[in-house]
C-alpha cells in the first residue's frame, strides 16, 4: 500500500491514472469512485493499479491492422480482470516502463 495516503488522495491518484489511460472515455462516474475506494481497502499499490491500466491499454492498441476498432472503455472495473492478472505476473517493473514507453511511441490518444 501506499504508506501514508489518505483514501481521498489514493482515490484521486486512481482515477487521475484512469481518466488519463488511452482508450477510456476520460470521464470518471461514481461507480469508478467506488471501485477505486474498493481497490484502497484491498490495500493495492497506485503503483500496481497504473500497471494494470499499462497493460490492458497497450494490449488494446497493439492488434492487427484489420481488426475491428473497439469502443471506449466507460468503467474502471473493465480493468480489475487485468489487475488480478498484474497481481500474479512475475515480472519486473522494468516490463511496464516498457509498454508506458510502448503507449508513448505509438502516440495513444486518451
Amino acid at each position: 500500500m501506499d504508506a501514508g495516503l489518505s483514501q481521498e488522495e489514493y482515490v484521486r491518484q486512481v482515477l487521475e491514472a484512469y481518466r488519463k489511460t488511452p482508450g477510456t472515455m476520460g470521464t470518471v462516474r461514481r461507480a469508478d469512485r467506488t471501485v477505486a475506494a474498493q481497490l484502497f481497502q484491498r490495500g493495492l499499490s497506485v503503483q500496481v493499479i497504473e500497471n494494470a491500466l499499462v497493460l490492458a491499454a497497450t494490449r488494446r492498441l497493439i492488434r492487427p491492422p484489420d481488426a475491428q476498432p473497439l469502443g471506449a472503455i466507460r468503467s474502471l472495473a473493465y480493468f480489475l480482470p487485468v489487475l488480478e492478472e498484474v497481481l500474479k505476473l512475475p515480472v519486473s517493473p522494468e516490463y511496464f516502463d516498457y509498454l508506458r514507453r510502448k503507449l508513448a511511441s505509438c502516440g495513444a490518444p486518451r
